[in-house]
Order: C-alpha cells, then sequence, then structure tokens
C-alpha cells in the first residue's frame, strides 16, 4: 500500500485534537491518551515537520477541580471551567512534550486577532516566531472571555482556519471515529470513505452526530465543515480518529483524505468569512450587486437601499441581495446610526455636503468576501 505524499511530504502540520480523543469516561484528562497523542507529534517533528496543536479539553479539564459532573450548559459556568482547565491543561501537554525535550507555548485565540487587519499580521508573526524557535505552538479560542459564543463554532472550524493562517501543508482532523462513513458507523451496511475529491463525493452522504456526550462539542458535521474550508484554501484534509494519529501521520492510508477544492485565498478574508457573526445586514439595489460580484469593486453608500441591525464601524456585516439573500461580508466603515442618511447618495455628494471624511467607501474591497 503506497503511502499518501500529501502527508509525508508536508513541512508545517496542523493537528486537532477533540475533548472525547483526550478524556476518560469520567470527563478528567486521561494522562495515557494525551501521553500516546504527544509522542505521535514528536515523532512527526523528528521526521522535519513543524507542527502546530490545535486542542480541546479546557472545560474538561476543569470539570473535575470544579466538582463538575458533567459540561455545564451555562456560558458562565463554562467560561470558569475554561479558565481553571486551560492551565492544566497546557501544563499536562507541556511536561509530556518535554519527555521529548519539546517546548509548549500556549496561543489563546478569539475572533478579533486574525478578522483585523492589524491583529491577524500579529498573530501570523507569532505563530511564525514560535516556529522557527522550535516550539510547538498549543492553540485554543480564548475560551473565558468568548462573550457570543463559548467557542468560534467548534475547534474543528478554527483548525481549519488556523491552517490557513499558518500557511500549514495538512490539516489533520483526529476525532473518536476513524474517518468519514457514508452512514452512521455503526449501521453494519456503511463504508468507510478512503478519499473525498470534491463535493460532489459527499452526495448521498447521510452525515450524523458524532462523539462521546457531555464531553466535547462537535460531531461529523463540523469535521466536514472544517475541510471544506480548508481543502477550499487549497490545504488537504486527513480525518481520522486519535488512535490511529501515528498511522496517519506516517502517510499510512487510514481514515478519510479530503483533496484540496481550491487556492489559498487572503488570510483575513477567510476567517471574514466563516469565523464572524454578523452585526447587522445592508441590502443593496441591483447595480450594487452586480458591481460587487461582477466588478468586485468596494461597496458605496449609493448602492444602499436599507439598513438593519446595531453595528459600529469595523464590525462584520452581511451584504444583502434586493431579496434578503447575503451574497457578501464585510468590515464597515460607519455606524449603524450614521448610514440611513447617506443612503443612495453619490460620493462626490457626501463630500461636499458632510465633508472629506464621507467620502470613503462603507465597505471597502479589501475588507469584503463574496460567500
Amino acid at each position: 500500500m503506497s503511502e499518501r505524499t500529501e502527508v509525508t511530504e508536508a513541512k508545517r502540520v496542523v493537528v486537532k485534537v477533540g475533548s472525547s480523543s483526550l478524556t476518560t469516561a469520567a470527563g478528567g484528562i486521561d494522562p495515557d491518551r494525551m501521553r500516546a497523542l504527544v509522542d505521535v507529534l514528536a515523532a512527526t517533528r523528528s521526521r522535519g515537520a513543524e507542527v502546530v496543536l490545535v486542542s480541546s479539553g479546557a472545560i474538561a479539564a476543569g470539570l473535575a477541580p470544579l466538582g463538575l459532573k458533567k459540561r455545564p450548559k451555562a456560558l458562565p459556568a463554562q467560561q470558569a471551567a475554561a479558565s481553571v482547565g486551560q492551565g492544566l491543561l497546557v501544563h499536562r501537554y507541556t511536561e509530556e512534550l518535554a519527555r521529548h525535550g519539546v517546548i509548549a507555548g500556549q496561543v489563546l485565540l478569539t475572533v478579533d486577532d486574525v478578522t483585523r487587519r492589524s491583529h491577524y499580521r500579529n498573530a501570523y508573526q507569532t505563530f511564525a516566531k514560535l516556529l522557527e524557535l522550535g516550539v510547538l505552538p498549543i492553540v485554543n479560542e480564548n475560551d473565558t472571555v468568548a462573550t457570543t459564543e463559548i467557542r468560534f463554532g467548534d475547534n474543528d472550524r478554527l483548525a481549519a482556519l488556523v491552517a490557513h493562517l499558518v500557511h500549514a501543508d495538512l490539516l489533520v482532523l483526529l476525532s473518536d471515529v476513524d474517518g468519514l462513513y457514508d452512514a452512521n458507523p455503526s449501521h453494519p451496511d456503511s463504508s468507510l470513505l478512503p478519499e473525498v475529491v470534491s463535493v460532489d463525493d459527499l452526495d448521498g452522504v447521510r452525515i450524523g452526530k458524532t462523539g462521546a456526550a457531555g464531553v466535547g462539542t462537535g460531531g461529523m458535521q463540523t469535521k466536514v465543515d472544517a475541510a471544506r474550508i480548508a481543502t477550499g484554501a487549497g490545504i488537504p484534509v486527513v480525518l481520522t480518529s486519535a488512535d490511529r494519529a501515528g498511522e496517519a501521520l506516517a502517510g499510512d492510508r487510514v481514515g478519510t483524505l479530503f483533496h484540496p477544492t481550491g487556492k489559498r485565498r487572503p488570510t483575513r478574508l477567510l476567517w471574514l468569512a466563516h469565523a464572524t457573526e454578523p452585526k447587522g445586514t445592508l441590502v443593496l439595489d441591483a447595480g450594487a450587486v452586480r458591481a460587487l460580484v461582477e466588478r468586485r469593486a468596494s461597496l458605496l453608500a449609493a448602492g444602499i437601499t436599507a439598513v438593519e441591525g446595531t453595528f459600529h464601524a469595523g464590525e462584520p456585516v452581511d451584504i444583502a441581495a434586493p431579496d434578503g439573500t447575503p451574497i457578501a461580508r464585510g468590515l464597515v466603515n460607519f455606524d449603524a446610526e450614521e448610514l440611513p442618511r447617506l443612503l443612495g447618495r453619490s460620493t462626490s455628494d457626501l463630500k461636499r455636503e458632510l465633508g472629506a471624511e464621507y467620502e470613503r467607501e462603507v465597505v471597502h474591497r479589501d475588507a469584503l468576501v463574496l460567500l
């Protein structure tokens, strides 16, 4: 059986592991599972590849110290568990990596870190310096201060976005299921899909929730969604179980390999499309839709017919066609309360009547991504 060259030739690899792959049945961190994973990561580094780990488990690690029997549903309790558990989780990784002479570095991300121009450049430079110094970055969302959601949606999606941010050659998603099946893996007539070349290969695949109840947050759907994000940005993805991580990272044909379907795109725009929640909506006329879609133009006030929601300059908004269908997302340059008096008016009129500061675009093309 030939090896997967997409794996063996990868020089920079992002590995994501879920809570259910790290924890015991009672919900605490399983030291044997963590040790086995770290041994695999160290072996991958020893062949010359750089490794970034996106690890769930902070909330799970905080349950026992707080006397909690299961993952809490309330946001403040989740944040408290994450606060206690994140330090414990990284401490254990640090100890295990030290056996291999590897230094661990903690990187906690928020959406702002990579959607705002100055922040995402800083995030990339931080990762680049850590890897240059031989550090293995351990990434999680900054769950302790997350407000809208305790997570980006899930750490699978975070891993796909981090893979793009760090210019990875490969993303490996480790789960408690050994790959993508065409039906529930527990069904006797289900079959493993060894490769996914295009989205057409997913036609007829019944993707349901999998994973250990009460600990993790993701299912198979989140992993497929993450694979779509990464492969759409030119990064191959291997999906398999944590206990087959060694085989997967050695290039063996285990699990499911998702082949790239697109090319690399600007990092900030990928995050804008997949990691932000819109704060409002700008509804356009047909002419403005054509300008955005066909000419890739910036959005001007003249083409906006309605403003919905409450938002401030610099926040993400959906940009919709006349029927309300979102066609793009962008970072708006005005507060919501400023926009109504600008609608339908030309840039030159706005400059003349309101001053030069109103000459700018409502959403610049460099801060806009088509959906």
